[in-house]
């Protein structure tokens, strides 16, 4: 990390930056209604699996009228807004798979997704803050955040997969939410010197990345990999870099021309860059250029937290001057545990994407049941990408391997990594 422009002497806090001391970046306690004015776009976002499956979404936002986004006046209300327009963009685009795209957004849709989103910062398509980090709610507000007592506020085709999907990523973000309450005594400890102090936090931030991989293996029971490959992964694709949909998409009433945005993936996650920033992890170009493009797709809040943590004092500087045997494990420790959380997410997106793709290739031209027929329907054109746009598993490879290269060469001279 590189010298801190701000005033050493002030502590740093994340109380400017909308980050929940309980939840991280989850947007704390969602809304799940609008002001009834905008009754006709809630209407329609609650129903955008059963209207795609009967091939009736486009008709309907078509028929939408056009509402002024000025009586949106709340953060919540803006964000719940920007779900509810973002899922039925994604539904919109992409009812009829990559065989019938459209090229245009109906400004009924277009205009007031776009002020919307210039309102929030983020970009006209569905990101992560919104399908994650907006798009809960508790069934018992009293009861406990787990997968039972979860459910989405709007939803895409894909039943109880997408469900899963969206819910076990919210709970990962949960397990991360102490690793990101430490980041800050981390930073605070190395400016006043404290090497215990600095340990501790990295011990506890160890436990979180731990905590992650943990509750990340609950994809492989909540999400069935044919249906999220063969069903869902469409609806979170955007129109950059994509095959499908070579021109971008125009916006009807915002611009003539095309636009191009990624659609959702995990590199818009604020956690793991937060990581990387705190413990000098350094991506190569390609990989590099692409996690910095993703933090556009942030709430501005949280992206400037992570560019604010690059700007402190290096803690890998500050391990390596103290020569402190605490110290340099816990350091070594919590780079192992974040390798570690990106190698199974790495056996994780095989499983979900590039099995599939392969079974895909082999069954397309032959007989096949249900599951295998979903599958060998997917689009071609997607195969081996992620949902943002990437050569999938060679960037996750090459990022797993940039992590490698922040251990301590006195701690890792014996390590099999």
């Amino acid at each position: 990390m590189a010298a801190a422009k701000t005033d050493p002497k002030a502590p740093f806090s994340l109380d400017s930056y909308h980050v929940s001391k309980e939840l991280g970046f989850i947007l704390p306690e969602p809304l799940a209604e609008l002001p009834p004015y905008y009754k006709p776009w809630m209407d329609v976002a609650l129903r955008i699996p059963e209207l795609v499956q009967s091939h009736e979404l486009r008709s309907h936002i078509d028929q939408m009228p056009l509402l002024s986004s000025s009586f949106l006046q709340k953060h919540r209300e803006l964000r719940l807004a920007h779900l509810a327009l973002s899922m039925m963009t994604m539904g919109y685009v992409w009812q009829e798979g990559d065989n019938n795209t459209v090229e245009t957004l109906p400004c009924n849709l277009a205009v007031p997704y776009w002020e919307v989103s210039q309102r929030l910062g983020l970009p006209p398509i569905l990101t992560h803050a919104d399908g994650v980090l907006a798009n809960w709610k508790k069934k018992d507000p009293e009861g406990p955040f787990n997968m039972e007592n979860l459910e989405l506020l709007v939803s895409l085709p894909g039943g109880d997969s997408v469900r899963g999907f969206f819910l076990v990523t919210l709970l990962v973000e949960v397990a991360g939410a102490p690793a990101v309450r430490n980041i800050a005594t981390v930073i605070n400890s190395i400016r006043c010197g404290d090497t215990e102090a600095v340990a501790r936090a990295l011990e506890d931030i160890t436990q979180s990345i731990q905590d992650m991989t943990d509750t990340l293996k609950l994809m492989q029971v909540y999400v069935e990999p044919s249906i999220f490959y063969g069903v869902l992964r469409i609806y979170l694709s955007g129109w950059k870099d994509n095959p499908c949909m070579p021109k971008g998409l125009t916006y009807e009433g915002v611009r003539t021309e095309p636009m191009e945005f990624s659609g959702g993936s995990a590199a818009q996650s604020s956690l793991l860059h937060c990581f990387d920033e705190l413990l000098g992890i350094k991506h190569e170009a390609k990989s590099g250029d692409f996690l910095t493009r993703m933090r556009s797709y942030m709430p501005p809040a949280h992206k400037q937290l992570i560019e604010d943590i690059s700007l402190q004092p290096s803690l890998r500087n500050f391990v390596q001057q103290q020569a402190n045997e605490r110290l340099n494990q816990a350091f070594h420790l919590c780079v192992t545990k974040l390798l570690a959380f990106r190698n199974y997410h790495i056996s994780i997106v095989s499983r979900f994407i590039s099995v599939p793709a392969a079974r895909a290739r082999q069954l397309r031209n032959e007989s096949h049941g249900s599951e295998e027929d979903m599958i060998s329907r997917a689009p071609t054109a997607l195969e081996e990408r992620g949902t943002g746009g990437s050569g999938i598993m060679t960037f996750l490879k090459s990022v797993r391997d940039q992590t490698k290269n922040v251990f301590l060469s006195e701690t890792s001279k014996n390590m099999d990594i």
